[in-house]
C-alpha cells in the first residue's frame, strides 16, 4: 500500500486531521497551508509540510512509515535542519512520524543519538494501532486508522464511514473527494474486490462519479477503439488515418496491428 500517498491526500483534503492527531484545536489548520519544500543544496523535497501563514507558527513536518527503516530519524532531523539553514535559523519547528506500530520504529539502539529530540515537545509520534477510535473521533482520525484496522472489521468500518461523508458533506465536490479517498484505501487493501461489491458499498450513482469508475470507462473506450482497428485495415485506411480516426497514437496502433498476427 502506498501509505505516504494516502496520507498526503489526507492531510491535504482534510488538515485539521493533522492538528487533531498533534491534540491541538482543528481550527489551528486556518494558519497553515500544506504543501511540499525543496532543500536547494540537496536537491531534495519534504512531501509534508504545513507551512504558516505567520512565521512567529511553527512550521509541522511530518514523515509516514509503514516500514522498517532505522535511518528515519537520522533522515528526518537532517532534512529538518537542512531547511532551517537555508531559510532562517529563527525558524519554530515541529516534527509529527505517524508508524503503522511500534514494532517497526528503531530500536533503542539505533535512535540513541537522536533520543534527546524524540523526548522533547517539539515531536511527536504516533503510532496508528494504538490509537483509541470510535464514532465521535473526527473523521480524518477514522479514515486513517481505516488504513491499519483488521480484515474483519475493515468492511464494516468501511461501509460507516462510506455512510459517515454522504451525510457529513453536502458539496458534492467535498464528497466525492472524500469518496475517493475511501474508495484508494479500501481498492489497495483489498484489490480484488468486484464493481457489484463496491456498488453494494458506495452506491451506484456515487460509485459511477469515482476515479475508478472513470477508469473503467476509460478502459472500456480504449477496448472498443481496438476492436475498430482491424476493421478499418480492412477497409484498407492507412495508419496515419486509423490513428486519426480511433484518437491513438501512430504506435499503439502498429501495436495492435502487431498483435493481430
Amino acid at each position: 500500500m502506498k501509505t505516504d500517498h494516502i496520507f498526503y491526500r489526507i492531510f491535504k483534503d482534510l488538515p485539521t486531521t493533522f492538528f487533531e492527531l498533534w491534540e491541538n484545536s482543528p481550527q489551528q489548520v486556518n494558519n497553515y497551508r500544506f504543501d511540499s519544500v525543496e532543500l536547494k543544496q540537496t536537491a531534495f523535497r519534504i512531501d509534508g509540510v504545513f507551512l504558516p501563514d505567520d512565521i512567529d507558527n511553527p512550521i509541522y513536518f511530518t514523515e509516514v512509515q509503514f516500514q522498517k527503516d532505522c535511518t528515519i530519524y537520522a533522515r528526518l532531523f537532517s532534512e529538518i535542519f537542512t531547511y532551517i539553514r537555508e531559510n532562517d535559523p529563527k525558524i519554530r519547528w515541529r516534527a509529527m512520524i505517524i508508524f503503522r506500530s511500534r514494532s517497526i520504529e528503531p530500536t533503542i539502539r539505533e535512535r540513541e543519538s537522536v533520543e534527546p529530540l524524540l523526548d522533547c515537545p517539539f515531536v511527536k509520534r504516533i503510532y496508528l494501532n494504538e490509537l483509541t477510535v470510535d464514532e465521535n473521533t473526527p473523521l480524518g482520525v477514522q479514515i486513517i486508522h481505516l488504513i491499519v484496522t483488521k480484515k474483519k472489521q475493515f468492511l464494516e468500518t468501511s461501509n460507516k464511514l462510506i455512510q459517515q461523508v454522504k451525510q457529513q458533506f453536502t458539496d458534492e465536490q467535498t464528497r466525492l473527494e472524500m469518496l475517493n479517498l475511501l474508495e484508494t484505501i479500501i481498492l489497495t487493501k483489498l484489490p480484488k474486490m468486484s464493481r457489484k461489491e463496491l456498488e453494494n458499498m458506495f452506491g451506484v450513482n456515487d460509485l459511477r462519479k469515482t476515479r475508478f469508475a472513470q477508469e473503467l470507462l476509460e478502459e472500456g473506450e480504449q477496448e472498443a477503439k481496438i476492436k475498430i482497428i482491424p476493421r478499418l485495415l480492412g477497409k484498407g485506411f492507412s495508419l496515419e488515418e486509423i490513428a486519426a480516426i480511433v484518437e491513438l497514437d501512430i504506435k499503439q496502433v502498429r501495436q495492435v496491428i502487431a498483435n493481430l498476427n
